[in-house]
């Protein structure tokens, strides 16, 4: 299966939308330029579920008859409800998960369901087996992994080509600032015919211009929560994003465009989700396929700098 470049990741601020207008016009905006894919999670939003709920509503009444043009993915790994079987990879979780998140978008099947995060307190066989006999069923027509370690991915490759629901793709964090994946992941992907899509291609916003000048009061590093502290805006981290964003403008781009564009540099990476607030930065990243060439000498200057 082909996923476009750009993927929509309807991620936790899609689900505390107050705007339901702006939330529709972006995913028509998406849809209008060939963003095909939809990616979500059980967990996403506040409350859990919220994000999948809202996109489910705006997919019946909007985009119903375009829904067999449409790559709509989710996944299940982290915490859901309380107790033992609201987290995981057991199989009691990833079903009963995989049931609600299609109620909640009020769909048959998802075209790719995904095990969040590799659990070492259930056996591979388990996880996988369930991922099997979801496609089995009908109710996912893919299954992907995501974050696994390199040697517990080999081994989930293995497993769904033995149960004959093959593993389509891996999602993993990649950007500039976050290369680990280049020495085993994306190789092992290669090596068993799986693709590869990268989640955080902008550094949870680090990869723009938004912090070369201190930190704006609405960004993610301004909130005491979240995965983005200030304490990590550090003088060093600055001047590097800013040699960046020299790079960028010698290229005719913003830095958020160049650092998706540069995503691609590896052959093995199929699509990147962007996560937007509105129509106009939804615009901004898809103008990055706009140029997605780079000449060895940026290649070695970004690499310097990541």
């Amino acid at each position: 299966m082909q996923l476009p470049k750009l993927s929509l990741g309807l991620w936790h601020n899609f689900g505390d939308v107050d705007d339901a207008d702006e939330a529709l016009k972006m995913i028509q905006h998406a849809f209008d330029k060939g963003i095909t894919h939809f990616d979500l999670a059980n967990n996403y939003g506040t409350p859990f579920g919220s994000a999948e709920k809202n996109f489910g509503k705006i997919l019946k009444n909007n985009f119903s008859s375009y829904r067999d043009e449409m790559i709509i993915s989710t996944k299940a790994g982290h915490e859901m409800w309380p107790g033992p079987y609201g987290d995981g990879g057991s199989r009691k979780y990833l079903i009963a998960s995989l049931e609600q998140s299609l109620k909640r978008m009020k769909l048959d099947y998802v075209d790719i369901f995904y095990s969040h995060r590799y659990d070492p307190n259930t056996p591979m066989e388990e996880t996988m087996g369930a991922l099997s006999d979801m496609v089995k069923q009908g109710k996912a027509l893919y299954v992907g992994i995501s974050k696994y370690p390199e040697d517990k991915a080999r081994e989930a490759y293995r497993i769904l080509r033995e149960n004959g629901a093959p593993c389509l793709i891996y999602q993993g964090r990649y950007s500039i600032l976050h290369r680990e994946i280049e020495q085993e992941v994306l190789p092992l992907a290669g090596e068993n015919g799986v693709g590869f899509i990268g989640f955080s291609p902008l550094a949870q916003g680090l990869l723009s211009d938004k912090y070369l000048h201190g930190i704006p009061e609405n960004s993610r590093a301004a909130h005491s929560y979240g995965f983005l502290q200030k304490s990590q805006i550090t003088p060093e981290l600055v001047e590097k994003i800013s040699k960046l964003n020299d790079i960028a403008a010698q290229r005719g781009q913003t830095l958020a465009q160049m650092a998706l564009a540069w995503c691609f540099h590896k052959e093995e990476v199929n699509s990147v989700i962007v996560g937007t607030s509105s129509v106009k930065q939804l615009q901004d990243n898809i103008d990055a396929l706009n140029n997605l060439h780079f000449t060895d000498d940026e290649l070695w200057r970004i690499g310097e700098l990541g």
